[in-house]
């Protein structure tokens, strides 16, 4: 059943201070002769879409890989659109467009007066770097790894060891995944500091990143083999990623997950059912919506995943609750038949699952933003922007010109980590990953601990302690199970492992603490 239409845009509305912007969603140059479309409330509905649009050739971000320009004629789900915006090879954002912010010599801290003059050198290395050229011109971001190098990757390095040493050290090697490495610094900066501060534990050492992108894994190679040669870059996307990893390993997610697309969906007001926004795309460029019951089985299997956590849907209590009085309200002039769109981290879903089936004993560490300013109207809503002339400028919708713009999300960390300790309980199926058959070690015996069962000596297992993996042993000789994860700002996280002298102003201000406070970190 097809619920809703009318949300066709042809401009996408730019925020700037004290002016507005507006860019073409268009592929083509616009004509005069075009009749100017219209912004329709994106709350209310007609009952039916164009039946042009519906009948469009659905296509995902896969099948558009090998398109050398944005396609025209076709429809998609959300999350399919976002990801060929950001990622195709040929056109995206980040293939085209993005350059991660990097100074060729780190900054002295402990020379500057305060943080005016801190934001100041920020940025006139900014300056050096912005470049116009076609379209919105050279995007540049920086993140915590750049802008604090090398004692951002210090602190990730020292909590890293730290756990190692504890739990692992000697048996083990130190295995290390990252996945978007951007320029490779914090896997320098995290290799560099156990070469010269714990060289037992760098030669034992294995560092594996895996990047999406042709050309930041050609220059992360650059920057790192020569000096490191227990690096090993892999050129894939990590949603494809299917190789196992039976060994004890950390996987890193540092300023990745806000980039990785979401659904949108929004709740029948009548009766709660939701549904799955598809985007079309007509021949001249131009974008609409409509939505459809869900039959994408990610989506559902978000829902479900979500319903069993008992996470509620972004619906007012008293309407979840009444339906008599959800008849009221969706009976009233000028009431929405669709709740807000929510936009929903399916492909976040996506990644912890092949955490779960094919690295069964990692310890995940994640960084990235908890929430932010300027976002689309919707639950959970991205941020859409572009620089222009030095000048951020934000957009009001989702549905913009593939590859001219970044879109990044907040992330619920709270909801985050239910999901995420919920998924590693699942059943690995992985078919080619056995436990047993990993190297000997006194950590993984041939004679489980839990033969006689996990609750031989007690019943009590702790409530902050995963359930035992079956033919593996704590570091402590006893299957209690690892600890599961837990959520810190940015600032608990850093006043833990971060070296903050190296960082503190000559006014005593602390930039590594004070700056990020819309970040969190998951455990």
């Amino acid at each position: 059943m097809i619920l809703a239409h009318r949300s066709s845009s042809l401009w996408a509305n730019a925020r700037l201070p004290a002016c507005r912007c507006t860019f073409s969603t268009s592929t083509a140059v616009l004509k005069h002769s075009r009749a100017v479309k219209t912004n329709y409330n994106h709350f209310t509905f007609s009952d039916t879409p164009d039946a042009k649009h519906v009948n469009y050739r659905r296509v995902d971000a896969n099948d558009m890989e090998n398109s050398r320009e944005p396609p025209t004629e076709v429809k998609m789900l959300v999350r399919d659109f976002i990801e060929d915006s950001l990622y195709n090879p040929h056109y995206g954002y980040f293939p085209r467009q993005a350059t991660i912010f990097t100074a060729t010599d780190p900054i002295d801290f402990n020379n500057m007066r305060n943080g005016v003059e801190f934001q100041n050198e920020v940025a006139k290395r900014y300056e050096t770097l912005e470049t116009e050229g076609e379209g919105p011109g050279r995007q540049i971001w920086h993140t915590p790894t750049e802008l604090f190098k090398p004692w951002y990757g210090r602190a990730i390095a020292q909590c890293l060891v730290a756990e190692y040493l504890l739990k692992y050290y000697p048996y083990e090697d130190l295995v290390i995944y990252e996945i978007g490495a951007g320029n490779g610094t914090l896997a320098k900066n995290v290799l560099d500091y156990l070469r010269d501060l714990h060289p037992k534990v760098y030669e034992q050492t294995r560092y594996h990143i895996i990047e999406i992108s042709a050309s930041l894994a050609d220059l992360q190679r650059k920057l790192l083999l020569k000096e490191h040669a227990n690096v090993t870059v892999t050129n894939k996307s990590i949603f494809r990623w299917d190789t196992p990893e039976p060994s004890p390993c950390f996987f890193l997610a540092m300023e990745v997950i806000d980039n990785f697309a979401h659904d949108m969906i929004r709740y029948d007001m009548k009766t709660l059912e939701p549904y799955q926004g598809i985007v079309t795309i007509d021949d001249h460029g131009d974008f609409s919506t409509y939505y459809t019951r869900v039959t994408d089985p990610l989506i559902a299997s978000f829902i479900a995943l979500r319903r069993q956590l008992g996470h509620p849907p972004p619906i007012p209590r008293l309407l979840k609750l009444a339906p008599s009085l959800r008849s009221i309200y969706t009976s009233l002039p000028l009431a929405p038949n669709l709740s807000a769109p929510e936009f929903i981290p399916t492909r976040l879903l996506t990644l912890l699952r092949t955490l779960q089936r094919c690295f069964p004993r990692h310890r995940l560490l994640l960084s990235d933003f908890s929430s932010l300013p300027d976002t689309v109207p919707g639950v959970c809503a991205p941020v859409v922007q572009a620089r222009i002339r030095g000048t951020v400028v934000p957009c009001d919708t989702v549905f913009v010109k593939q590859g001219y713009f970044d879109i990044f999300f907040p992330t619920d960390f709270s909801k985050l980590n239910d999901m995420y300790e919920h998924v590693l309980t699942e059943p690995n199926v992985h078919p080619s990953l056995d436990m047993d058959d990993s190297r000997a070690t006194p950590l993984s015996t041939t004679i489980s601990p839990l033969t006689a069962g996990a609750n031989f000596f007690s019943s009590y297992h702790p409530s902050t302690r995963r359930t035992p993996i079956h033919g593996v042993a704590s570091a402590s000789g006893l299957p209690v199970g690892e600890r599961k994860s837990s959520v810190f700002t940015h600032a608990e996280f850093m006043d833990t492992y971060a070296d903050l002298g190296r960082t503190k102003l000559k006014s005593g201000e602390n930039p590594m603490l004070e700056f990020y406070q819309n970040v969190k970190f998951l455990f």
